[in-house]
């Protein structure tokens, strides 16, 4: 799809998917026939959930990555109907395909494919396609795994080019690949409690465990931490301090995607030049309202304004 010369958002899914989303009624029961009552192909992967977040939200984006294959080619078929607009470099191997199997209840199980292999010349071509994509945008959003043959450092290497460039670089992974990418000095880090607890290599059980780790995280130049907190909201640690924001209570319908909602809505307000606060207050909803629906990186408008009404966000 043709670019824009407006200034915008980049996403970047390097392990892209054909993601399934399947409705079963009752409960998951392994080793018998489970039968579908609903089903739902989307282009998956996390950078793709926050780029069409991002569109949501109102602020230009693009999406690119990695595909390959006849999956490929149904993901930006896929891309297309959700008018994202997009350019993406392409590989021999195949696009993965992930399933989430979502029962009663609310119970979600998810079958995660590796990714194809991809070869030491398809990676040392794509990193210089990706100097080229990026320079019509002003943030970059780097998310997720990666496929298989790319080293820990590769996020690293991303960064440094797009520092290079003069953008500012969001990194939402886990891992080897976030610890690694961390030593280049990203803008923006949103670990969960449990990859907060992997890169600080020890649990974290209290609140104020959880702000002295994100404090830390901000003190090696990362401009600013989110920790994610599931129903509890989100911790944002910045120059201006450390804030705790959290929403009213809801029935949640689908919580995949919820972090990537929270990334993409960051962005957007950061990229409408934002307070700091507003920025984590509309992440904060953004992020529930997309647990509201049924669809991944996805949220009605009436449900933002309901929930963004009933976020507190306080100075800690």
């Amino acid at each position: 799809m043709k670019g824009s010369d407006v200034p915008m958002i980049t996403t970047v899914t390097m392990n892209a998917s054909i993601d399934k989303a399947y409705q079963i009624k009752g409960f998951l029961y392994p080793g018998t026939v489970m039968r579908v009552s609903g089903y739902r192909n989307s282009a998956g992967g996390k950078g793709l959930n926050a780029a069409r977040v991002i569109r949501l939200c109102g602020v230009p984006v693009k999406a690119t990555g990695i595909v390959g294959g006849c999956n490929g080619d149904y993901l930006l078929n896929l891309l297309s109907q959700d008018g994202i607009e997009y350019d993406f470099f392409r590989v021999r191997g195949e696009t993965r395909s992930c399933i989430n199997v979502l029962g009663e209840a609310g119970s979600s199980t998810e079958f995660l494919e590796p990714g194809c292999e991809v070869t030491e010349s398809e990676q040392e071509d794509f990193l210089e396609f990706f100097r080229h994509t990026i320079q019509d945008s002003s943030m970059v959003i780097l998310s997720g795994s990666v496929p298989r043959g790319f080293p820990p450092d590769i996020y690293g290497r991303l960064i440094r080019i797009a520092r290079e460039s003069e953008k500012t670089v969001f990194l939402d992974t886990r891992g080897s690949y976030l610890k690694e990418g961390i030593t280049e000095k990203p803008d923006f880090v949103k670990p969960n409690k449990e990859e907060l607890e992997e890169l600080m290599g020890r649990r974290l059980e209290s609140m104020q465990a959880l702000i002295e780790s994100g404090i830390k995280l901000h003190k090696r130049n990362i401009r600013y931490v989110v920790v994610s907190l599931g129903a509890d909201g989100a911790l944002l640690m910045c120059d201006d301090g450390c804030f705790h924001g959290i929403s009213q209570r809801i029935y949640a319908a689908n919580t995949v995607g919820c972090g990537d909602s929270m990334v993409a809505a960051f962005a957007a307000a950061l990229y409408r030049k934002e307070k700091l606060k507003d920025c984590l207050a509309y992440s904060v909803a953004v992020s529930a309202a997309n647990a509201l629906s049924k669809k991944t990186g996805y949220f009605e408008r009436d449900d933002l304004e309901r929930v963004l009404g009933g976020v507190t966000v306080k100075r800690l």
